[in-house]
């Protein structure tokens, strides 16, 4: 009788340990596979580059001129007025061009030069101050206007693309908030990323300005 009590207790001592066994092996693929969840995601870097966009504004005037514009013979009149108003550049990396991969520990990050992604005029500054008409100009138009504002924001935009400390700022921008995600990742899982850029044309350079800027 003491043999069979002392055999079904080692069965028992079996399961138990089998059942401790499975249990391990599903947190351990528990843990894995919620690690591998949270692991960085480009998409959601796209999302970030989005996001650290910067939006510059401009004291800007647009200028209208045509000489002879009405009339005729020696009574013809020139066009002639300003518009006074503030526009807004938004600045930023195009999320198309952003890739990662990851290998490890280690992120590998593609990433394109800052660069003036649109520009366009703040309304709340457009008032009836703003528009400044010559003394006995020729009747000025919606047409007019709309081709004024058209030749300032093309000259902005211009202006904007050539301020190259402004597109390096908005570039280091991006890479410190896809930094600060990628280890803010690594600390959550337990791992010490080593994050390895790749710049596109242009990029460097604006990485560089950057650099001595902060220096």
């Amino acid at each position: 009788m003491k043999r069979v009590i002392h055999l079904i207790l080692i069965i028992i001592i079996c399961f138990s340990c089998m059942a401790c066994s499975k249990a391990n092996d599903a947190n351990n693929d528990a843990n894995n596979y919620s690690n591998n969840e949270i692991a960085p995601q480009e998409s959601q870097m796209k999302t970030i580059c989005e996001l650290a966009t910067m939006d510059c504004y401009y004291h800007n005037v647009a200028k209208y001129s045509e000489d002879d514009a009405s009339g005729v013979l020696w009574w013809k009149k020139d066009r002639k007025f300003w518009i006074e108003y503030a526009g807004i550049v938004t600045i930023g990396i195009d999320v198309t061009l952003v890739k990662m991969s990851v290998s490890g520990e280690n992120v590998t990050i593609i990433i394109p030069p800052a660069k003036v992604l649109g520009c366009k005029v703040d309304e709340k500054t457009l008032t009836e101050d703003s528009f400044i008409v010559a003394k006995d100009s020729a009747k000025v138009e919606a047409k007019h206007q709309i081709e004024a504002f058209k030749q300032a924001q093309a000259k902005m935009q211009e202006e904007a693309s050539k301020d190259a400390v402004l597109l390096a700022s908005a570039q280091q921008r991006a890479q410190k908030l896809l930094e600060d995600y990628i280890n803010n990742i690594g600390n959550y899982i337990g791992k010490n990323y080593h994050i390895e850029w790749i710049y596109l044309e242009g990029a460097k350079e604006l990485y560089n300005i950057s650099t001595q800027a902060s220096e």
